[in-house]
């Protein structure tokens, strides 16, 4: 079964805080979202396997450690994926962007998928998945099921807040992905929304409130 790691450290929770305030700006939510997606991504890629380079430093040469092989592909659900990607790109500037797009049917809230455009080297590279929420686990699932199709192996679902209904139907139906979070909350409730949560994440990062 997949791993979820959350992350305890105060820079996270303390952000994670102003972000639950209803009366956050949405230039501060904004900023919060991307910089908690770089504390997230630190942790995210700790595992990525590294090799050595030659270089030569002011005082001597070395061989110096550098990721190895293929590097990482970060793959934003639409919309309120997109506030994270900055985020991962200030920590793997040469990342390559994926975009999926889905919508939700409001009566089986299942998603649906009407866009995916990925780098044609997609299923070579580490690929690391990112939604602001975590909630039902239909958007992570449908993206996962996407990039499988594309020949993915390596795949990681970063979330800023998760639930325990979303974790288990990832843990689930894609049990060789683990997922990276910032806290998981207490539930969902009868609107497919976490409790506290952040409320709408796309809604309060873009302004269209």
């Amino acid at each position: 079964m997949s791993t979820v790691h959350v992350m305890d450290h105060p820079l996270v929770a303390h952000k994670l805080t102003i972000m639950r305030d209803k009366n956050t700006s949405v230039k501060e939510f904004r900023d919060l979202v991307s910089e908690i997606g770089m504390l997230i991504t630190y942790e995210a890629t700790r595992d990525i396997p590294l090799t050595t380079t030659h270089i030569e430093t002011p005082i001597c040469p070395m061989e110096a450690p550098t990721i190895a092989g293929k590097k990482i592909a970060v793959v934003p659900i639409l919309r309120a994926g997109l506030g994270l990607v900055e985020g991962v790109l200030r920590m793997i500037p040469s990342a390559r962007v994926a975009h999926i797009g889905m919508y939700r049917d409001e009566e089986t809230l299942e998603p649906h998928t009407y866009f995916c455009k990925t780098p044609k080297d997609i299923a070579e590279r580490e690929v690391l998945i990112v939604d602001p929420m975590l909630a039902t686990g239909g958007s992570a699932d449908a993206a996962i099921c996407e990039m499988k199709k594309r020949g993915c192996k390596h795949i990681k679902l970063m979330v800023l807040v998760a639930v325990p209904e979303g974790i288990r139907r990832i843990q689930t139906s894609h049990p060789d992905v683990d997922i990276y979070c910032g806290a998981v909350d207490s539930h969902l409730n009868e609107h497919g929304y976490i409790v506290p949560g952040l409320g709408d994440a796309g809604d309060r990062i873009f302004g269209t409130k």
